[in-house]
């Protein structure tokens, strides 16, 4: 069973890959999340995957922060996890994390052998350990390390913050990459009507929309003449930024679009900017590179992990570092599309079967454990 709370972004495209593919290793897979967040797009997604999963999809309302609704879907949740009995409970990010091995712990005082894993991809490690909310969650995560027989970093960033903010982990642990399927290194040409650049993701400043934003308007100013823009993704900060081109005065050249498959937002522009504020190991940035597009991507968390050494490519997440990036791509795309990384090279690094195998193999050695 996996176990995570909102069904939106990398993780629960990270889900849907790992359980499609140990599906179809013959295993039989579940997954608990939060009936409360996601839309029309996720509930196709759940429906491409559904007749997959032979212990099922279920939702169950999970809130974000930590409150006294916690109480009602922990109980929720566990009753569900008990009823179906998995040999494996793997949780993804904070709350995940925290059901998984806490449930997988009392299913083990009832005598059911479960093998309790966890993979942050990010979570809490986001929070500043100098906060009392950092603090409550870091102390949090050294008493669930107790509770671990497996701990999976998407990055090796994601490992270095874990072993600052939390300690060195007590249980086994291991650095597995996010995965991609084979269709997804098929090149997406560009529309005839393409726009200059891409934003794509959730509609929150840890993303980075506002940069973006300014990014464009600066370049504009930098080369004289105007830019076209798309941006693709919800949130609850959507209006702040369709404000903020409006003050700025770039609302015809900015295009919006609900969230939708990001090979079919690829085609909405000739290359894509990344400038999140923190990062674990995002998706985008590899859909992106294996798709063929041209990439302009911050230097956080993970990110130059995926980019060769000191790649041009990479920028602080800062808006006229970004715009310098922008106006060298816009004067020589092809030059700019060789310094991204070959096929070859991502999918030794990042394919799908990779990430899957490594996954299986720690399952097993924890299971034996």
């Amino acid at each position: 069973m996996h176990c995570f709370r909102s069904p939106v972004g990398g993780i629960f495209r990270h889900v849907r890959d790992l359980a499609h593919a140990q599906a179809a290793a013959g295993h039989l897979v579940g997954i608990v999340c939060d009936s409360s967040t996601g839309g029309d797009y996720e509930a196709k997604l759940f429906d491409q995957i559904s007749g997959t999963l032979a212990l099922g999809i279920h939702r169950t309302p999970m809130q974000r922060h930590v409150g006294p609704g916690d109480i009602a879907a922990a109980y929720r949740t566990y009753r569900l996890i008990k009823q179906l009995q998995p040999d494996i409970l793997h949780g993804h990010g904070a709350k995940g994390g925290v059901y998984s091995r806490l449930f997988g712990s009392l299913l083990r005082v009832s005598r059911s052998r479960v093998a309790r894993l966890y993979s942050p991809h990010g979570g809490s490690l986001h929070y500043d350990g100098g906060t009392l909310m950092g603090k409550a969650i870091f102390a949090a995560e050294r008493v669930m390390d107790r509770c671990t027989d497996h701990l999976f970093f998407v990055s090796g960033y994601e490992e270095r913050v874990f072993s600052q903010k939390v300690g060195r982990p007590r249980a086994p642990y291991s650095l597995v990459y996010n995965g991609l399927g084979e269709a997804e290194f098929i090149p997406v040409p560009p529309a005839p009507d393409a726009a200059d650049f891409l934003y794509i993701g959730m509609m929150r400043d840890l993303k980075g929309p506002d940069i973006f934003i300014d990014a464009i308007a600066l370049t504009e100013q930098a080369l004289g003449r105007t830019l076209s823009a798309v941006m693709v993704g919800d949130g609850d900060d959507l209006p702040g930024y369709q404000d903020q081109i409006a003050r700025l005065g770039l609302s015809d050249r900015f295009t919006f679009h609900p969230p939708m498959p990001a090979r079919q937002a690829f085609a909405l522009a000739r290359a894509i900017v990344v400038p999140s504020r923190a990062e674990a190991m995002p998706y985008i940035v590899l859909e992106a590179l294996a798709a063929g597009m041209p990439m302009i991507a911050t230097s956080v968390g993970g990110i130059p992990e995926i980019f060769p050494k000191d790649s041009p490519a990479l920028s602080l997440p800062d808006a006229g570092e970004i715009s310098a990036r922008m106006a060298k791509l816009l004067a020589d795309p092809h030059a700019w599309q060789a310094l991204m990384p070959t096929t070859a090279e991502l999918k030794a690094k990042f394919g799908v079967e990779v990430m899957a195998s490594a996954i299986e193999r720690e399952y097993f050695r924890a299971l034996e454990g």
